[in-house]
């Protein structure tokens, strides 16, 4: 069995875990790569999502060999037996323990963003990965789950060798794995995407989830229905296919209870609606209120073509094709937000004549790409530039002076084209939110 990516995991791994929905489950999620998977279960079941960090404790002479592992709370999880067999002295043992559990401390400070830890005490916990190598980490995180109190201990990933499985099987109370094949060498040949999950992504999957559990239903692309506003009291999140301009596109689409607007994210090149970056703003949209749908603006098989990501027009006759779809859905006005090529396919598609596209904002963007239609748009627009962006800053230094709509440049001290250094991208964070409330909200 082959997998798209985390998500298309998450979503297969939901449909075989679907009999515990009965029990209010909790899930849990492996960081870093089995939390894209956990957010789609703990979805599917309609369960709130918290993060399990274990640190492994490694023989100092060979830290492959975990002797142990620790937990949150202050879980031990010891083998006598290996601390016997290989004579370790205690103080290398409370050597190991102190670094690790520092590195514990700030991982899950880091991932919550000051969340309390979910109280397992008599429920089902869910444990998720992106898969089984040795089954090590895997093991030691039931452990933990159980010492905090979980009643039943379910193991759940998509793939694992055999061996690994059986030991797996035997040491929980439920043990789920779709694929369990004996060609096994790692876990990344059996995702067509395997690309490494960073931090920021971890985070803002686990804000999404801290702000209520989303809809049972997969994938759809359903007819447009009443609820879909979020004027109805409940939030709304969906992934779902969109008709665009001859192709189905693939999105994210959330809608805080009561809101009156709606940003629709065209990202850059590179990148996917996954962006954590891109999700990042979108929590913070969210969280003011804001809806937001993230999609991609090329399928799969057309990003493997590096020249698709720079047809600007291409990607604007969907980005207009897929406000449209939209406006089927949601109610209030609509805003884009667009990244670096994904900046100019929303300018380009906002300076057509019936766009009607309230607010643009558009970070470390190729607004130069827009052209002669940048005097077109009338959409109020701010561009967002990082100060050591220099050649990007000049660009758009000359967009500000194409455009003539309400305009505004910010420039971001110190940050660099992806905004990674402290604090920049939060500064982009709070900008786009403000832009977009001032625009936006005041339309609807």
């Amino acid at each position: 069995m082959l997998f798209t990516d985390r998500a298309d995991a998450g979503h297969r791994l939901a449909e075989a875990l679907q009999h515990l929905r009965g029990e209010e489950p909790i899930v849990l999620g492996l960081p870093r790569g089995g939390v894209p998977v956990a957010f789609h279960v703990a979805r599917a079941l309609q369960a709130p999502l918290d993060v399990i960090v274990v640190r492994k404790l490694g023989v100092p002479y060979q830290r492959e060999l975990g002797f142990g592992a620790i937990g949150e709370g202050g879980v031990r999880v010891i083998s006598d037996d290996i601390v016997r067999r290989g004579r370790l002295e205690q103080a290398d043992l409370a050597s190991v323990e102190h670094a690790e559990a520092a590195e514990l401390a700030r991982q899950a400070e880091r991932f919550r963003a000051g969340r309390p830890r979910l109280d397992l005490a008599g429920r089902t916990a869910i444990v998720v990965d992106d898969g089984i190598a040795t089954g090590a980490t895997a093991a030691a995180a039931c452990e933990v789950v159980r010492a905090h109190g979980a009643a039943r201990v379910v193991l759940a990933v998509p793939v694992a060798p055999p061996d690994a499985a059986e030991r797996l099987r035997a040491s929980t109370d439920e043990f789920v794995c779709l694929s369990t094949p004996f060609a096994f060498s790692a876990v990344g040949e059996w995702y067509r995407d395997f690309s490494q999950t960073p931090d920021d992504e971890v985070v803002s999957l686990l804000a999404q989830a801290a702000a209520g559990p989303g809809p049972a239903a997969p994938a759809s692309s359903a007819a447009p229905s009443d609820g879909a506003d979020g004027a109805d009291g409940r939030d709304v999140q969906e992934e779902l296919m969109i008709d665009a301009a001859g192709v189905r596109l693939t999105g994210d689409l959330t809608v805080p209870a009561g809101a009156r607007a709606v940003v629709m994210f065209a990202h850059g090149s590179g990148s996917s609606r996954r962006s954590p970056r891109n999700r990042r703003v979108a929590t913070a949209l969210n969280q003011a209120g804001l809806g937001t749908l993230l999609f991609d603006l090329l399928t799969p098989a057309e990003e493997a073509n590096r020249a698709n990501v720079f047809d600007i027009e291409i990607l604007a006759d969907r980005l207009t094709d897929a406000t449209g779809w939209l406006r089927g859905r949601v109610a209030g006005p609509i805003g884009y937000f667009g990244a670096s090529t994904g900046a100019a396919a929303a300018l380009r598609a906002a300076a057509s004549p019936d766009a009607d596209i309230g607010a643009v904002v558009s970070r470390g963007g190729r607004p130069d790409l827009a052209g002669p239609l940048l005097p077109g748009v009338q959409a109020p627009t701010l561009l967002i530039v990082g100060g050591n962006d220099p050649q990007v800053l000049d660009l758009n230094r000359e967009a500000e002076a194409a455009l003539r709509c309400e305009t505004r440049l910010e420039i971001v001290p110190g940050a660099t084209h992806l905004f990674e250094e402290r604090g920049a991208l939060q500064q982009v964070a709070d900008l786009a939110r403000d832009w977009f409330i001032s625009h936006l909200v005041t339309q609807a």
